[in-house]
């Protein structure tokens, strides 16, 4: 006697060779034999032989319309040869029977299975949603595999130009879409941004990386809701006017000077920051706006503002205007510059320049400041201001090594050609505003310190540089204080310290106390945007140095190893591993040449070919 069985949620047949009563000792078709249960038994039947059974039953529940024997069930449990028999109309053999159950237990939509042999037909609404969604998993299939086809022979499927942000910055591989990409990337052997340049999704590399960016930090895009300023209280006018010092793109002009020879021989001379919190109360709606974005973002060609335009206008220190400032004035002796005292004022303050580095630097450098030229505008306040400037530098114990002078590169972007540049840091243009800068914010950080009124303070102890509500020394400044106050236009701290040295001036409650949870979250905020953006300029500045070696068609170029095989270029500041370049001591000279250069990965190939010879002496 041979049993069909159930075991492991399949079915199987065997010869009986022992029976039991409540279990079996059977052998299969390949003489294995095993112990089973009498329960698991669904039918006992002595023709047709082990092998055919099975096969047999197996075509009978593949003839057996699922549909039929779901609309000829009852609606209550039953057993599967009482279906069986319905369905047949007759008393069924054992292959029908055995086919009958194996189609109703691999129809798990329309029957439910309640025990050994025993099913419930589904509802007609379970029913209804099983089948639909099988349909649509079916069509989402068919879709997937399409999708996967054209991307793989480099078309763009139509229904893709709606996601594709969401597709390239934020995959979700539940949908289909993203599968069907991640299935093409394979077979093509490329990434998602390199296959759907391919298929022409990304016609501008520099835009792939700009959205990107965009994408992650500026979901609602870069534009502003409108803005009214408010007005602010009259101020007094300073007695003296005042020029600024910027890069020639700068439309937020922070920062401004001024000189004035005092009766007693000795100089005043003026740091004039822009005053915008005079017009932004805490939480107003332009407040909100700033502390969303955290600072002014920079790439080359071009930038996204923190603050309206209407806004940055009304409070930029622009030439010919009138302008609200918070002034700190030091007095310098006559002989020495060494700072006897100073004073800090809200008032109004008139702009009578707005110098440019492009123009300004080939007339205020070192060459002309040795040669004493002095011909030019603002010559004499210059020299002086260079004259001071070296006095702080050297009062904080960093008096500059001009033979180790570090190059500071500017990038210039017009009609999609880049046009790298190069000036040494340091230059009398650079220490002015610098010293002056530090000058400010140490101070200032000072009088928040000694009034015990909350700030916002730049630390570095030990190398590590970090923010915190708790003064403490910059050791790399050779300061005792420093809060970034000098350009809140551009950076919300700023603004932030601005606030509270303005409650200061005025002997009013800061906007924040100490231990104010909204300082910490600020703080918190604006270092994690500050990193994300700053991380993002050094990108573009990279995406643009391979652009520029492709408009240059550069195929050999020099660099400079800095450690094992890492090496910086000459003439741009990249900075790229050679596989190739063997054991070379650091700041050896070498030349490369270029080889495929990645827009979309911000890489490069390049192989080392010689070092460069050292110039003979």
């Amino acid at each position: 006697m041979n049993i069909f069985y159930e075991e492991d949620g399949g079915f199987k047949v065997g010869n009986i060779l022992t029976d039991n009563t409540t279990s079996l000792q059977v052998e299969n078709t390949h003489g294995k034999r095993s112990k089973i249960k009498s329960a698991n038994v669904m039918l006992r039947f002595a023709q047709p032989g082990l092998s055919e059974f099975l096969t047999q039953a197996e075509q009978v529940a593949a003839d057996i319309d699922v549909d039929f024997l779901w609309e000829a069930s009852p609606p209550d449990e039953f057993d599967f040869d009482t279906l069986a028999k319905e369905y047949f109309g007759h008393v069924p053999n054992p292959v029908e029977a055995a086919g009958a159950l194996i189609r109703l237990h691999g129809s798990p939509m329309h029957f439910y299975k309640k025990g050994k042999g025993r099913y419930k037909a589904a509802p007609p609404d379970a029913l209804k949603s099983a089948l639909a969604s099988v349909e649509k998993k079916r069509l989402q299939a068919e879709l997937q595999a399409r999708y996967t086809e054209q991307l793989g022979n480099f078309q763009l499927p139509a229904e893709f130009a709606d996601h594709l942000s969401m597709i390239l910055y934020k995959p979700d591989r539940n949908t289909i879409e993203v599968k069907a990409l991640e299935a093409a990337c394979a077979v093509t052997h490329l990434s998602a941004a390199h296959l759907l340049e391919q298929c022409g999704a990304l016609p501008s590399t520099h835009d792939y990386h700009l959205n990107k960016f965009l994408f992650e930090n500026f979901p609602r895009g870069t534009g502003f809701p409108e803005v009214t300023v408010e007005e602010h209280p009259e101020l007094p006018l300073a007695g003296v006017t005042a020029f600024s010092i910027d890069d020639a793109s700068t439309t937020e002009i922070d920062d401004a000077f001024s000189l004035e020879k005092l009766p007693n021989g000795n100089w005043r001379i003026g740091v004039h920051i822009a005053a915008p919190t005079l017009g932004i109360a805490p939480n107003s709606p332009i407040d909100v706006i700033a502390a969303q974005r955290m600072s002014t973002v920079y790439m080359p060609g071009d930038k996204i503002t923190m603050l309206p335009e209407n806004v940055v206008q009304a409070f930029t220190l622009c030439a010919d205007k009138v302008c609200p400032a918070l002034s700190l004035y030091v007095e310098a002796d006559a002989a020495t510059l060494a700072v006897v005292n100073s004073e800090s004022r809200i008032e109004r303050l008139h702009i009578a320049a707005n110098l440019r580095h492009d123009t300004l630097e080939p007339l205020f450098n070192e060459e002309t400041l040795a040669a004493g030229k002095l011909d030019y505008a603002y010559a004499p306040e210059l020299k002086l201001l260079w004259d001071f400037a070296q006095k702080l530098e050297a009062a904080r114990g960093k008096s500059a090594d001009n033979s180790t002078q570090q190059i500071d590169y500017t990038f210039h972007v017009e009609n999609d050609h880049i046009t790298i540049g190069q000036r040494l840091r340091g230059s009398p243009i650079d220490k002015v505003v610098s010293e002056l800068m530090i000058l400010a914010n140490s101070m200032w950080g000072k009088l928040l310190d000694d009034h015990d009124v909350a700030g916002i303070y730049r630390t570095q102890n030990n190398g590590k540089v970090k923010m915190s509500t708790i003064a403490a020394p910059h050791q790399g400044l050779g300061v005792a204080h420093y809060a970034w106050s000098s350009s809140p236009l551009r950076r919300y701290v700023d603004m932030v310290n601005q606030r509270q040295i303005i409650s200061v001036l005025r002997g009013e409650p800061p906007a924040y106390a100490r231990n104010d949870t909204a300082l910490f979250s600020i703080l918190s905020s604006f270092d994690t945007a500050y990193t994300t953006y700053n991380e993002f300029q050094r990108n573009m500045e990279r995406y643009w140095c391979l652009r520029w070696l492709l408009q240059e068609d550069v195929k050999q170029a020099e660099a400079t190893v800095l450690r094992e095989n890492l090496v910086k270029f000459a003439e741009i500041p990249l900075v790229g591993r050679i596989p190739s370049l063997p054991e070379t001591p650091p700041n050896t000279n070498v030349t490369l040449e270029i080889g495929k250069i990645d827009l979309l990965d911000l890489d490069f190939d390049a192989r080392y070919k010689a070092n460069v010879e050292a110039p003979a002496a």
